[in-house]
């Protein structure tokens, strides 16, 4: 088994459904911080990554996920990249959904000239 930590370069992003906020702005207030909620944001530090969304929106409570069973809305989707590399990320932006309780996430990065 591969060190995730080894696989991390500076060009590195990571997106996906986490299926845990990272902040207080992210969760529902109903919402409780857990042991895995610590977890990830321990990895996430250790691996020198930051949440793209909430470094371009960072007092912005925008959300991913809805769920109608628990009236809760969330943001548990997430993109991931290296805290060297946050100049070449322009613009983070959350898409709306039309048939999923996730909303889409949207990341414009710099194209490098040749």
């Amino acid at each position: 088994m591969t060190d995730l930590k080894t696989e991390i370069k500076s060009n590195t992003i990571i997106v996906g459904y986490l299926n845990t906020p990272l902040t207080l702005m992210d969760r529902a207030p109903k919402q409780k911080i857990d042991n895995e909620t610590s977890d990830l944001k321990n990895t996430v530090d250790q691996m020198y990554l930051t949440d793209l969304h909430r470094t371009f929106h960072s007092t912005v409570p925008e959300y991913s996920f809805f769920t109608s069973a628990h009236g809760i809305f969330s943001r548990i989707d997430h993109i991931l990249g290296h805290k060297i590399s946050l100049n070449k990320f322009n613009k983070v932006k959350i898409i709306p959904r039309i048939f999923s309780n996730h909303n889409g996430m949207k990341l414009e990065i710099t194209a490098r000239k040749l």
